[in-house]
């Protein structure tokens, strides 16, 4: 089968348009410049230390991510201090219940 002969089958309606001459024509009277991605802008969430605190199970893991943030430069040696100093006196819990798998799914971003 050749393509005309597949066009027609898989398209009879605008087929026989083309074949008539009779296609339907609509007048456009303005442009869009900006795609509508762009009109709905994107919350972006970007956890910070207590997110990720909140996701440790231990001390020694929240020290990991305390010296990770702090070698790339996402906290001050002043925070890292402080973190650690309240990781020593008060807990792990004292920055908020474990965020669980899933947790922003039930709670979304808030």
């Amino acid at each position: 089968m050749n393509r005309d002969n597949e066009f027609m089958k898989s398209f009879p309606a605008i087929s026989e348009e083309m074949r008539s001459g009779k296609t339907q024509t609509h007048k456009i009277d303005g442009v869009r410049t900006m795609s509508e991605e762009e009109e709905t802008e994107q919350y972006r969430f970007t956890p910070d230390v207590v997110d990720y605190l909140r996701r440790c199970d231990t001390v020694n893991q929240a020290e990991e991510i305390v010296k990770y943030l702090l070698k790339r430069g996402e906290i001050s040696q002043s925070e890292a201090r402080a973190i650690r100093s309240q990781l020593k006196s008060e807990g792990l819990r004292s920055f908020g219940e474990k965020k669980k798998a899933g947790h922003y799914m039930q709670h979304g971003l808030e």
